[in-house]
Order: structure tokens, then sequence, then C-alpha cells
């Protein structure tokens, strides 16, 4: 039986939001949320997380953060040697370190860290399936203080691109739609907007 999605509260509120940042827990991230909250378990107290643009690695690291976890978001733009001596510190210190990566692969060419980093926890977020996409949708729109008519779920999933991106910027153009045509978030303006984000043509997606 499939666990249920849910979410989980963040400290970050999102410049444009009219609620606090709120990341949707599912398919992608369930995993690499769970190790985030055992960093007792990880080896060499370290962990690598990796994962597409938009798909929350710096909201986990946020929450990762309040649990007393040093992070370092974006360590694949760190000078190598400061990220190794971040490392060095932190295992003195007895401290847990979670380094976020936009790159995928992150290619390291320091032989030290790149040993060091080798034997971290290697955490991925991965593609969202349709019941992620379903609650990413809502909660995006939720966060941008606004409510998608009935239906909205399963007519957008079926035809949005899987990626976090893709689905962030959907939602965003049906809220500029509907408050540049001055009516609510309906059919319409749904198919409106992914014409404009994908394209006139949207075969439904199995």
């Amino acid at each position: 039986m499939p666990e249920p999605m849910s979410q989980i509260a963040l400290p970050l509120t999102l410049r444009t939001s009219t609620d606090p940042g709120r990341i949707v827990i599912g398919n992608a991230n369930r995993t690499a949320h769970e190790a985030l909250a055992m960093p007792q378990d990880w080896p060499f107290r370290t962990a690598v997380l990796t994962g597409p643009s938009r798909s929350g690695k710096t909201l986990l690291g946020r929450w990762a953060e309040g649990r007393g976890i040093k992070v370092v978001d974006g360590a694949d733009r760190v000078d190598e040697a400061e990220l190794f001596h971040r490392w060095n510190a932190a295992q003195e210190a007895s401290h847990p370190l979670l380094l976020i990566s936009d790159a995928q692969p992150w290619t390291i060419t320091l032989p030290d860290l790149r040993s060091r980093l080798g034997a971290a926890l290697q955490l991925e977020i991965g593609v969202p399936d349709d019941e992620m996409v379903g609650h990413l949708i809502e909660t995006i729109a939720h966060q941008h203080g606004f409510n998608l008519a009935e239906g909205a779920g399963e007519y957008l999933v079926a035809r949005v691109e899987r990626s976090f991106a893709a689905i962030e910027r959907l939602v965003l153009e049906i809220d500029r739609l509907s408050l540049e045509r001055k009516v609510p978030a309906t059919m319409s303006v749904w198919r409106a907007a992914l014409d404009s984000i994908q394209g006139p043509e949207q075969p439904r997606l199995i």
C-alpha cells in the first residue's frame, strides 16, 4: 500500500507567497527526506543531495539546518579547497554536514575531496509521479494565493511535463492569465497556460 502524500512546514517564506514555504513529500524525495532526519546514520556524518531545478533541495536544506545539520547549498559552486576545509571542520566538531549540489553529475577534481564525498551518503531527488504532481500543483497555487477550479488536478496532471520547474511555471502562468483576463482559473485558463508553456499540442501522458 503506497505511503500517504504529506507536506512539511519549512522555515522559509517565498517572496511571492501568502503561505510559509512548504514542500510536498512524495515518491521523488521521500527517501531523501527520511535520510535527512537520521544524520546519525550517515557515513562520516556527511550527505550529498542532488536533484533537478526547483525540486526543493534548498527547502530540504533549510529544514535540515533546523535540525542542527551544517548545510552548504550550492556546494558545486564553492572552491574545492574551501569545501574540503569545511568537511574537515565538520568532522572535527562531529557535526553532520549536508552538501547540496545543482550539478548533475557533480565533477570534483580535488582528489582528497572527491574521495571523502564519494564515501558520503548520496541522495537524489527524482521525477515526481502523478500523485506528487497533483499535490505540487495544489500546493504552489495555494502558496501564491489562488485556488484552481474543480477538476484542475486531473486535467493538468495528465498534460504537464514531469519536471518540478515545468510544474511551477505552469501554475504561475495560470495565475498570470487568470489575473490578466480577470476570470477564475478554470479550464479555458488551464488550456491557455498549457499552450503558452508547452505548445498547442498536449497529448495525454500515460
